[in-house]
């Protein structure tokens, strides 16, 4: 049927998470073509970041830590620039050096019955210090000065990856769409009746049920929370967001919610205003332009940066 428009959408697995590529169209195959054409482009940047496989461009530069510098593409040598400069913003609760944490440490699943002990955690984040990867822009270089170092995009790869697929599509000529990917999305335009996208902020309680709702168009929002990876020691549920200076799950916070103008930088700052705290976290999104926050404690109380609106 052409002449009434219509979203068309489709769920795939990239990057280890689902995303979800809503196009609004009259035509069904060309939004498919379209919708194709941003798949293709989060699978290239999934090759480029992907820690799982060893020719990537991330693990070469993990691979030389404390040896050599490793020239990578000029796309990610730039989002590394971006991750340190978001780094210093939130004083290191933003770090992508956090790869050293050993997954036999923290591995988020039914066997793990206790903390580990205060020196091991401690041991463990030695190395995440985002002031030892040095960067050569001349030679588009990057270096990570010591051994054992390692870096991952766990923390703004699906918001790039969901910014990039966006762009793509509207240079292909989507007026309007939605990239989720899995919770961090990115919205542009109008809906087929004229009106904004509506996002739910889902029930930290209860994933699948939202908290509340949102209208937003050309913006962006990302979800960091502790109900859908935790573990339960001693009766109290611990968060798989892990304090960099500690080693130890972050407790007293169940949800951040980002919305700015970017998926990539609302991925990017919903962990470390978790790591932060409400007061710390709050404060320092109020002093930033466009970008607002919900937080969600652990007794359920909810509270916002100055200039939100929130139903």
């Amino acid at each position: 049927m052409i002449g009434i428009k219509d979203v068309f959408k489709r769920a795939c697995k990239l990057m280890g998470n689902r995303f979800e590529l809503s196009v609004v169209a009259d035509d069904e195959q060309w939004a498919n073509e379209k919708i194709d054409a941003g798949v293709a482009e989060i699978q290239r940047i999934e090759k480029l970041l992907t820690t799982f496989s060893d020719d990537s461009e991330t693990n070469r530069v993990n691979l030389n830590a404390g040896i050599k510098p490793v020239e990578v593409s000029r796309e990610t040598f730039n989002l590394i620039q971006r991750s340190l400069r978001i780094s210093a913003l939130t004083q290191g609760a933003f770090d992508i050096s956090y790869g050293s944490i050993d997954k036999r440490l923290w591995n988020f699943d039914q066997q793990m019955t206790q903390l580990p002990d205060k020196e091991t955690a401690k041991k463990m984040v030695r190395l995440i210090n985002y002031k030892n990867i040095e960067l050569d822009d001349d030679k588009c270089t990057v270096y990570l000065r010591e051994k054992g170092m390692r870096i991952g995009f766990g923390g703004i790869g699906k918001g790039y990856a969901a910014e990039r697929a966006k762009q793509i599509m509207k240079l292909q000529g989507v007026e309007s769409g939605v990239v989720n990917a899995s919770g961090d999305l990115t919205t542009w335009g109008l809906r087929p009746d004229g009106k904004q996208w509506t996002i739910a902020i889902a029930n930290p309680n209860a994933a699948h049920e939202a908290f509340s709702y949102m209208n937003i168009s050309d913006m962006a929002a990302a979800t960091s929370g502790n109900y859908e990876k935790f573990v339960m020691i001693d009766g109290k549920k611990y968060s798989h967001t892990i304090d960099p200076y500690t080693g130890l799950p972050i407790r007293g916070i169940k949800s951040v919610t980002i919305i700015t103008t970017n998926a990539e930088l609302a991925d990017a700052m919903a962990t470390p205003v978790t790591i932060m705290g409400i007061n710390a976290g709050l404060d320092l999104i109020n002093q930033m332009k466009n970008i607002e926050a919900i937080i969600i404690d652990d007794d359920d109380k909810l509270y916002t940066s100055k200039n939100i609106d929130i139903k």
